[in-house]
């Protein structure tokens, strides 16, 4: 018997695809595109005028922003509906949205990867609550783009009295995969890939629909040399086979290949340059205080990029593990063209995958941008006037994060600023404002998180603030800034101003800022004092930040410890000035507190200036059943415990 190939020419490849056939396309951001693929089909078209009416779903936005990608696609007649987490890198594309030429849609790219998964698995769609109360929710816009769009593809319901969206399939009936090696037979590998990325689900997905899988790779290898765990995409699924030229089969489109992004090799990585001491690294430095000890982060573009600079320069980077939304998991993220990808990498998983763990709270912290907020709380990022940029992964990463920190600098364009001897000086103030009355679209519900007892910050390089459920909250000043003139005067709303504190001024010195030692409380020891003539143990948790259960693990050991040496019951005083806690440990906290009352503790007495603290911690312990015993000074808590003594 003569054994079949699968291997053909591009051009041949893309006839089979038909008039209003459903297309799918590898890639993410500007890596790991099937070039070759899209450029046959767009050259068919433009020849001869077919296919027609075509369906677009794409996660990710995969294009260069200008011509090659998605973009060639946008053609008047090519396409009919497009799918899209992210626009902004097809303007060829949107501009046939802008003309109402095509009916679009912006869905979360998480739920988009998901989708692919469902309908491989004969599934009617999928079960989320990714995206309830924001712009894809159909009680505000269901995610339609334009005036022609009209018919929701995003339903509400509510299973066991809770409200999910559900987000409905279409059958997809081609595939445009890609992979590095094929054998004749059309078995894959990927090993020069620097992302796996949708490949195997988008496969699937149009194999189980009666449609065509149609994969770019760049050699072809013996039938029978490809060792079985190397195959990513099995043969089975594969229809066509194409041999692109190298530059068609570009890694991004900055680099041909990398073998440190695909990880076939392991590089020395040279110490980051240290970041000017301008408006980003402050508010980057600002952020690298809510970095979580052995926690895993996302961040997003741009001003967050910074924190990863600001984490390497201060010796806290391997404390982290830094993921992207693309699959990668930890080493040194890349950046630009090669976003997605990463150096020296842990994992890479498929971005389904990625999206499964985020959606399902693995997140400790999701550190994004923000270009506009309101007085709830809500950000856009994704879109502005007729300027559609998408909204990517942000939604569902910010969403389920267990805490989420929004950074960008307070005002935008021709802003200049200088830090001075641990000061901050507005040189020229931004002509556009980001803290706005209503955002144009509600990327994120300040209002949902709320609900939810999500913690939520947004970090400027002159204020923070909190949304808790009084609304947007000022929490922290910049030294050097006056409330009146270089706040409130630049928003369209007022916040609440309760007892605001001062931003630390060592964000606002060149030299380092000690972020290792604040991270990992390393000077937990000296917090701990005990007087034995008035037998009373000093606990001092001020500017303390307590995220995870290992933190307040580490307090209980030392705090035991202690009381062990001591040999008898103590009264307590905590210091809870600056001090912060994630709701998530509340209950490992105060369970930690009833025990020492048990076992240690005659009585405990806490203290905080901060009267949003006080409440906190006062609701929190009552609640518990413990007596909050929450005061404002230490003078206060000191009177209390001798009092109780005297009894």
């Amino acid at each position: 018997m003569t054994m079949k190939t699968k291997i053909v020419t591009a051009d041949l490849a893309v006839n089979l695809i038909r008039d209003g056939d459903a297309l799918v396309s590898n890639g993410f951001v500007q890596s790991c595109i099937p070039e070759a693929l899209l450029e046959a089909l767009e050259r068919r078209y433009l020849t001869t005028g077919s296919p027609k009416n075509l369906i677009l779903y794409a996660a990710a936005g995969q294009a260069d922003g200008k011509e090659a990608g998605l973009n060639r696609l946008g053609h008047e007649g090519l396409l009919k509906r497009v799918v899209a987490g992210n626009w902004g890198r097809m303007p060829k594309v949107i501009q046939l949205a802008r003309e109402n030429k095509i009916r679009g849609y912006n869905l979360p790219q998480g739920t988009i990867t998901q989708l692919y998964r469902d309908q491989a698995a004969g599934k009617p769609g999928s079960f989320s609550k990714v995206g309830l109360h924001t712009f894809v929710d159909p009680r505000l816009e269901g995610g339609r783009i334009n005036e022609v769009t009209t018919k929701d593809i995003v339903q509400v319901v509510k299973v066991d009295g809770e409200e999910w969206l559900f987000y409905k399939v279409a059958p997809v009936k081609v595939a445009f995969i890609r992979g590095t090696t094929a054998d004749p037979l059309g078995n894959i590998t990927m090993e020069k890939e620097a992302l796996t990325l949708d490949n195997l689900s988008m496969a699937m997905a149009a194999k189980n629909s009666n449609g065509v899988v149609i994969a770019q790779v760049e050699r072809i290898a013996e039938y029978g040399s490809l060792q079985r765990k190397d195959v990513r995409i099995p043969g089975i699924l594969v229809d066509c086979v194409v041999v692109a030229k190298p530059e068609q089969h570009l890694m991004n489109y900055a680099t041909q290949y990398d073998p440190a992004l695909s990880g076939e090799v392991r590089v020395p990585v040279r110490a980051m340059k240290p970041l000017p001491l301008d408006e980003r690294k402050i508010i980057a430095r600002r952020a690298a205080f809510e970095l979580p000890p052995n926690g895993i982060i996302n961040l997003g573009v741009g001003v967050p990029e910074g924190v990863a600079a600001v984490a390497n320069e201060e010796k806290v980077i391997d404390y982290v593990t830094m993921t992207t939304e693309a699959g990668t998991i930890g080493g040194v993220l890349a950046s630009g063209p090669s976003f997605g990808a990463g150096i020296n990498s842990d994992a890479v998983l498929n971005q389904n995958q990625m999206f499964d763990f985020y959606d399902g709270g693995g997140l400790d912290m999701a550190c994004l941008g923000l270009a506009e907020v309101d007085d709830r709380g809500n950000v856009n990022v994704s879109r502005f006037g007729d300027r559609l940029i998408g909204c990517g992964g942000f939604i569902n990463i910010s969403q389920n994060a267990r805490s989420v920190v929004f950074t960008g600098t307070f005002t935008a364009g021709g802003l200049k600023i200088a830090a001075e001897d641990g000061t901050l000086k507005i040189l020229q103030e931004g002509r556009a404002k980001k803290f706005v009355a209503r955002v144009q679209q509600i990327s994120f519900s300040g209002d949902y998180a709320a609900e939810r007892k999500q913690p939520v910050l947004y970090i400027t390089e002159r204020c923070v603030f909190r949304r808790d459920r009084r609304g947007m909250v000022l929490v922290e000043v910049a030294p050097g800034i006056d409330v009146e003139r270089d706040i409130l005067a630049h928003m369209d709303f007022e916040p609440v101003i309760g007892d605001v504190e001062t931003m630390d001024a060592r964000i606002f010195r060149p030299e380092l800022i000690g972020l290792e030692r604040e991270l990992l409380n390393l000077d937990l020891p000296d917090r701990v004092t005990y007087d034995p003539i008035r037998g009373i143990l000093f606990l001092n948790w001020e500017g303390m930040y307590l995220r995870t259960k290992s933190d307040v693990d580490a307090i209980w050991l030392e705090c035991e410890k202690r009381c062990q040496e001591i040999g008898r019951r103590v009264g307590v005083i905590i210091n809870y000035d600056k001090f912060n806690i994630d709701d998530q440990v509340l209950d490992d906290y105060v369970a930690m507190d009833r025990y020492f009352l048990q076992k240690y503790f005659s009585n405990i007495a806490r203290y905080a200036t901060n009267g949003f603290m006080r409440m906190k911690m006062g609701e929190a312990f009552a609640e518990r059943n413990i007596a909050p015993h929450v005061f404002e000074r230490k003078e206060e808590a000191q009177s209390f415990l001798d009092a109780r003594r005297m009894l």
